[in-house]
């Protein structure tokens, strides 16, 4: 399967500076093994707390 990076680009809210910017696979990858979810997964004013815990997520959106 072919990265479609500058596509994802245009839809990544992420505000920290990573190298899997764009790499949905890899940064999905890198946050569940650390479980954690990756910024696309928040609201951008909660994204830029950097607390991707899955209880921040539930927070979040009132789960």
């Amino acid at each position: 399967m072919e990265c479609k990076k500058e596509s994802n680009l245009k839809n990544c809210n992420c505000t920290y500076s990573c190298g899997k910017k764009g790499m949905c696979c890899e940064c999905l990858q890198y946050h569940l093994a650390m479980k954690q979810l990756p910024a696309c997964c928040f609201p951008a004013e909660v994204e830029k707390s950097y607390d991707r815990s899955f209880k921040k997520f539930a927070d979040a959106w009132n789960l």
